[in-house]
């Protein structure tokens, strides 16, 4: 079997993945709520059927699609709005994963769109391929939208800071989890981490590059700047792979909850990062663990 007729089923791993790794900066692990009050292991739990469902469902949609690229992007979105209702209904209106089932579920369908071709498909094709089917999202949703018709947070958030969020991500073609994810993925796995201590890298390399508007939202854009800065300095430090590292891993984990900071964004793309990582690997290396 091609590992792209397993796309959807690599989604759903990793967005379970991202939710069970800790520590996180501020965010859900499978040790505590992090920065949040609504939300624990247990809603992400909840809403995961539903968005692996989901998954299933965007990439058969691909696989039967006989449109073009752009086409295949409405019909997904129109597919995704049962499915955040759905999500919505199983958490009780706690916005768990909305950012991954649109990004997840755009990727999904691009991934049973290319399983229908002879060679088989890769990170980088399905990620051009999500270029191709969301190409002037960001200027038909966010730059021709006046302020006074803003309605989501992402929208409002470009209004004040020009900050794309998930839209800019997709329509990039995922370009910070190409340029930075993976490649700190494959250099945690190459000298022999975990899964969990993986994620965990990835997750702060992530966070260095990506405009995350849930920390905007939460709190402010100077927020997200200083968060980005001390994630390069965890980095430097030595991330995973020394004992300061852990320990500022550890003292940033802190300050977030204290301040109520959640680089749930920079979480989304931990989740396409992994899905991607398994899509080219077909397995992690070593123990599940």
């Amino acid at each position: 079997m091609k590992t792209i007729e397993r796309f959807s089923e690599y989604l759903s791993q990793a967005i379970l993945l991202e939710a069970a790794t800790a520590p996180k900066p501020g965010l859900v692990t499978r040790l505590g709520n992090g920065a949040h009050q609504d939300m624990s292991l247990m809603t992400f739990m909840m809403s995961s059927v539903v968005v692996a469902e989901a998954f299933q469902k965007m990439f058969a949609l691909g696989q039967r699609f006989s449109g073009s690229a752009p086409e295949l992007f409405a019909a997904v979105r129109q597919q995704g709005i049962p499915a955040e209702k759905k999500l919505l209904q199983v958490t009780k209106n706690v916005n768990t994963q909305r950012g991954i089932l649109f990004a997840g579920g755009v990727l999904a369908a691009a991934g049973g769109f290319l399983s229908r071709r002879q060679d088989a498909a890769n990170a980088a094709s399905v990620c051009d391929f999500v270029r191709e089917m969301t190409a002037g999202l960001v200027e038909r949703e966010l730059r021709k939208s006046r302020p006074s018709a803003a309605i989501t947070y992402g929208e409002k958030l470009y209004q004040k800071y020009h900050i794309t969020g998930i839209r800019g991500e997709v329509e990039r073609g995922f370009s910070s989890v190409c340029t930075v994810g993976l490649p700190a993925m494959q250099a945690a796995f190459a000298a022999g981490r975990s899964i969990n201590d993986a994620l965990v890298h990835t997750l702060l390399s992530l966070m260095t590059v990506v405009e995350d508007s849930n920390v905007i939202w939460r709190t402010d854009y100077e927020t997200l700047c200083q968060l980005q800065k001390r994630a390069a300095a965890v980095l430097q430090l030595g991330s995973i792979f020394s004992d300061q590292g852990w320990q500022a891993i550890a003292c940033l984990d802190k300050d977030c909850i204290a301040r109520r900071i959640s680089p749930g964004g920079s979480a989304d793309l931990l989740s396409v990062t992994t899905a991607l990582y398994l899509l080219e690997q077909a397995e992690f290396p070593g123990k599940i663990q």
